[in-house]
């Protein structure tokens, strides 16, 4: 969606300070992983747009750390870290790596890195996938007891690619498969980086989930799509509305990015040929618009309170007797728990398989 929040500054005297960098590496290498011992697969997971990580951790640092604390999840997905890849200029880049090609950036990297090495992030192993500038990007976070088969930055299941802007990870854990996406917003015109980049997208993740559908999904992120009119709170502003007065020739690509009928139409082919069912409106098939959103307006012009559910936790058919729960964390128009992004956390959490064993449980 369109940002509202200023950009990344320089880290100032005010910040609070963070914990000494760990010395242990925490970066993959875009290969994945090898495969460890028969392990308790996770079960709670988080999906986060944060609107810049480095911004989340420097103003909204004690917020975040007690939501991971309370709700210790497993598995924590971030979308817009909005982090530059490293390699500096005409150097090969490694979108796997954040950037320190620069003062300013390693001065970024280390507050970074100092707070994930600390309580309750120091838990986890990070897997990066980063844009060549501060825009978009995805973080999957692991707890280290937990360990992924196989991580993979592409939809290809190609070892070391990432996508453009760094919009995939997907892990492969041992009964299902775990798929982080900041999708691409649709925009307002018929361009090669609005309508038809959403198209080639749709297209990509169908032909995806026709190739790996021998074994359960869990799909997450940013998906920049309401599916229907519950999931906003005003549908006939958002059924209406316009850039600059223009609109699209086509009646199908009219309204509001992520609430266009043609969006919502192959959004709704994709849960069905996909066999995914989308957590949320499993648990709640009722209205809520005191926490029934994800993504909020500006508080200050006429997007206030305009509301829309964008971030999703869809999961195969086969997982969804699991669900346990699924749960938006920001609640009302003045962003209440959305931790200084326009996003709010979502959660998931789903029971442990019948079939598992006392003796294959490890405890966290």
């Amino acid at each position: 969606m369109k940002r509202f929040f200023k950009p990344i500054e320089k880290d100032g005297s005010t910040a609070p300070k963070k914990p000494c960098l760990s010395p242990e590496k925490r970066n993959g290498d875009g290969d994945g992983v090898e495969e460890g011992k028969n392990q308790k697969e996770p079960t709670k997971f988080v999906t986060w747009n944060a609107n810049s990580f480095l911004l989340r951790v420097k103003n909204d640092w004690s917020e975040l750390s007690k939501l991971v604390s309370d709700f210790d999840p497993d598995v924590i997905a971030i979308q817009e870290v909005r982090m530059p890849a490293a390699g500096g200029k005409g150097k090969p880049k490694n979108y796997g790596e954040l950037s320190d090609d620069t003062k300013a950036l390693r001065e970024e990297k280390q507050i970074l890195m100092r707070a994930l090495s600390s309580p309750p992030f120091g838990n986890y192993r990070v897997w990066w996938s980063l844009a060549e500038s501060k825009y978009a990007g995805t973080a999957l976070f692991v707890k280290k007891c937990f360990k992924p088969q196989k991580v993979y930055f592409n939809l290809d299941k190609l070892a070391s690619k990432h996508e453009p802007d760094g919009r995939v990870i997907l892990a492969e854990f041992e009964t299902f498969r775990l798929l982080n996406t900041y999708s691409p917003n649709n925009g307002w015109k018929e361009e090669e980086n609005s309508f038809q980049r959403r198209r080639k997208w749709d297209k990509r993740i169908v032909d995806f989930l026709s190739q790996t559908s021998d074994k359960p999904l869990i799909w997450c992120g940013d998906l920049n799509v309401s599916h229907e009119e519950i999931d906003v709170s005003h549908p006939d502003f958002f059924a209406t509305a316009k850039l600059n007065g223009y609109v699209p020739p086509n009646k199908e690509d009219c309204g509001q990015p992520g609430f266009t009928p043609s969006e919502r139409a192959r959004f709704g082919t994709i849960m069905k040929e996909g066999r995914l069912v989308d957590a949320y409106r499993y648990l709640h098939k009722e209205p809520d618009m005191e926490s029934g959103f994800s993504w909020s307006g500006n508080p200050i012009g006429k997007y206030r309170g305009k509301r829309m559910r964008i971030d999703y936790f869809l999961v195969s058919e086969q997982l969804k007797d699991r669900i346990v729960s699924c749960k938006m964390h920001g609640r009302g128009i003045e962003l209440e728990g959305f931790y200084g992004s326009d996003h709010c956390p979502v959660s998931l959490e789903l029971s442990k398989p019948s079939s598992y064993s006392e003796e294959n449980q490890v405890s966290n």
